[in-house]
Parts: structure tokens; sequence; C-alpha cells
């Protein structure tokens, strides 16, 4: 199986993608969790310490081994370099691992312009294509809400993409935009899950603008996520409820 989960910054993703993965990893099954978010904390809510996360060297910051896999040269100099560079070797070689979950770090590729090709963007977009079409784990990507990170070809085979959406106008409205986009890719399904529920409201809010087919379930506002996000600590160690909820949502996937 393979999930991407998506959605405007500060709704959940990470939350979703953690508890999911954890979940996965306690039936006993091979997780491999990717962060893909610029805003890179997955390894925190997976449960590794800063001091552990700090210490990951994200795929795109490797230059010498861009470098050398993409025939690119050191100097920044050159136009010329592999768009197919060998990539099957990089998760076993870099994903570390903690609570039974597998654990890489894509990076920012920083660019001069939108739609720059170089050979860190080359070097991740390879390895993602890898990892949805070429491995036999579960993986399950930590997703910035544009998509930008996957091609035609990757995207089209993804399993499942999940925009995690709360409460409000302008979470739905990025939800419109991932689905326009993932459409775009060729991806036939998009599901929501909506985070911060706090009444019967919110839930009626999400029902009215997300069609029931497409709809995964809700998971409740809990200060106890924010309490552990506050100290650095994974949802899944911290929130019994937040654990249940997103269990119902797996167990929803899993049917489908």
């Amino acid at each position: 199986m393979k999930i991407a989960v998506t959605g405007k910054g500060g709704v959940g993703k990470t939350t979703l993608a953690s508890v999911l993965a954890r979940l996965y990893a306690g039936e006993g099954r091979k997780v491999l969790a990717v962060d893909v978010d610029p805003d890179a904390n997955l390894g925190l809510a997976l449960g590794f310490s800063a001091v552990e996360t700090a210490a990951i060297t994200p795929i795109a910051k490797m230059k010498d081994l861009i470098n050398e896999r993409t025939g690119a040269s050191s100097d920044g100099l050159g136009k010329f370099f592999k768009i197919n560079p060998r990539v099957d070797d990089i998760p076993d070689r870099f994903a570390k691992e903690k609570n039974g979950v597998r654990f890489l770090v894509m990076g920012t590729v920083e660019t001069g312009g939108a739609g720059c090709v170089c050979p860190e963007h080359v070097m991740v977009k390879q390895v993602l294509s890898h990892l949805v079409i070429a491995r036999d784990e579960v993986v399950i990507m930590d997703m910035e809400a544009g998509l930008e990170h996957l091609g035609r070809g990757t995207a089209s085979v993804m399993g499942r993409f999940i925009v995690v959406v709360e409460p409000g106008a302008r979470s739905i409205q990025t939800y419109e935009k991932v689905r326009s986009l993932a459409s775009d890719l060729g991806v036939k399904k998009v599901y929501a899950a909506a985070n911060k529920i706090r009444g019967k409201e919110d839930e009626e809010f999400i029902r009215s603008v997300i069609k029931p087919d497409d709809f995964l379930g809700f998971i409740r506002y809990s200060d106890e996520v924010i309490s552990a996000d506050r100290r650095g600590l994974s949802p899944f160690d911290t929130s019994a409820a937040i654990k249940e909820d997103i269990r119902a949502i797996k167990e929803r996937l899993d049917a489908l």
C-alpha cells in the first residue's frame, strides 16, 4: 500500500501520517515513512528525538551522492546530467528505524524558479518513483500540499491520496486544489480525513462539503496532541483517543 498524505499547513498531516505508520508497523507490516514536506517534522511525530532528527541528512542535501549518481559537476558548472540515476539502494542505506517504522527524509529542493530541473530535483523525484513503484512495503508519504515532487507516472500508481482537512473554507479550498492536481496526474481517487473536530457543528460542515464515498473519518480536536507537539513527542504514544480515531480511518482504508 502506498499512501500520500497532504493538505494545507497546520491541518494535521503529520499526525495522521505518523499514527498510520505506527499502526501498520504494529501489525508486523514493513513500513517506510517518508517526509516530503519542506516543514519536516515527521521524525518527531514517529518518536525520534530532536537530536536524532537533527542528525539526519535529507536526500536533497546529499550533494556528493547526487553528483555521483547524476554525473553533475560538483562546482555547479555544466548543463548535462542523468535524469534517471540509480536510487534502488538509497532507502536501505539511509532510512533510520524507530518503533518498527523505517524513516526517510527527502528534503527541500531550493531552485531559482518554479519548474526548475536540477540534479537535486531529479534525485528526489527518482527516489519517490522507486518507493512507489518498486518497493514492497507500506509506504506513507507526508507531503506538501502542491504535489510538486510527484510526476505523472509516480502519482498514478499511488494507492491512496488522503487530504487532511479541518472545518474551514480555506482547508476545503486546498482539498479541491489537490483533487484537481491529482486528477491532472492521473489519480482517480482522492480521499479526505477531517481533523480538529470539536463537535456536531464541525461534523455537519465537513459532511456538507465532502462526498460520503470520498470521506474516511473524523479525528477529534485534542489538547494531548498539542501538548505532545510542544514536547516533541509522538501523538501515538500520548493520545489514546487520537490513536483510535486514526485506527478507524485505517480500517476504512484497508476495506477500500
